[in-house]
């Protein structure tokens, strides 16, 4: 079996956290972090789930950057993230 290895985005709103795989663009939210976190696996594990059932999985593993190729046991996209940071933009015009 392989794993798959994807990035997770959690962020707050209002009482809420949301979580992301910007890789898979699945998005999911729970009461805090770790139901956000147990939805995001959830939601992944269902979509490659239900792509695999359709026959698409191996083209959305790749159209997400994925090398399907390779023999390893871990795919991972060879870009990874080293820093996330909010930023503060002068709004010229506004």
């Amino acid at each position: 079996m392989k794993n798959l290895v994807v990035t997770e985005e959690i962020w707050k709103e209002g009482n809420m956290y949301t979580a992301y795989c910007p890789e898979l663009d699945v998005v999911s939210c729970g009461r805090d972090i770790e139901e956000a976190r147990k939805n995001l696996i959830e939601v992944i594990e269902i979509q490659l789930e239900e792509t695999a059932k359709l026959g698409t999985l191996k083209a959305f593993l790749e159209e997400a950057g994925y090398d399907l190729s390779a023999s390893q046991l871990i795919l991972q996209l060879d870009k990874q993230v080293v820093s996330f940071n909010q930023l503060t933009v002068p709004l010229g015009g506004f």
